[in-house]
């Protein structure tokens, strides 16, 4: 599924310069992905457009979020440590970090990983039609090994 997200980031600017469902999918098979991946990464987008429109609807400028056993148990201390590195850094509002949240325990896997929860949160911004700004691509994409240091 990921490795689907990842080609419609880097195809489709926005998500409304998709193609519709059905020609979507037909696209998505024609390049290599399968049908089961297709139709999970579809699946997984109409939740995160739900999500995107209910963003506006949660603006709380300041909350504390406590997570649920559930919650730590799916994203683990590396994902949690890295929303709160967003968060504080001011890139995450309480709205982004809940559609994140949301979207993570929708993949549903015990044990994020921390890259597929970094492509979770690109999806998040892409979804809105937000590209976060080049520090943040940095984090989302180079991995800690690769960043040289001046």
């Amino acid at each position: 599924m990921f490795d689907v997200l990842v080609y419609l980031y880097e195809t489709y600017w926005r998500p409304d310069a998709c193609p519709d469902h059905h020609q979507l999918t037909r696209k998505l098979s024609a390049v290599g992905f399968e049908s089961e991946e297709i139709q999970e990464a579809l699946s997984w987008l109409e939740g995160l457009s739900s999500s995107a429109q209910a963003v506006h609807e949660y603006e709380d400028a300041s909350s504390l979020r406590v997570y649920t056993e559930a919650e730590r148990e799916l994203l683990g201390e590396e994902c949690v440590g890295f929303l709160c590195f967003l968060e504080s850094a001011g890139v995450l509002t309480p709205a982004l970090r809940e559609m994140v949240i949301d979207r993570a325990c929708a993949v549903g896997a015990g044990g994020m990983d921390l890259e597929e929860f970094k492509i979770i949160i690109l999806m998040v911004f892409w979804s809105l039609g937000e590209e976060p700004d080049a520090l943040i691509l940095d984090e989302l994409f180079v991995a800690p090994e690769d960043r040289l240091i001046h």
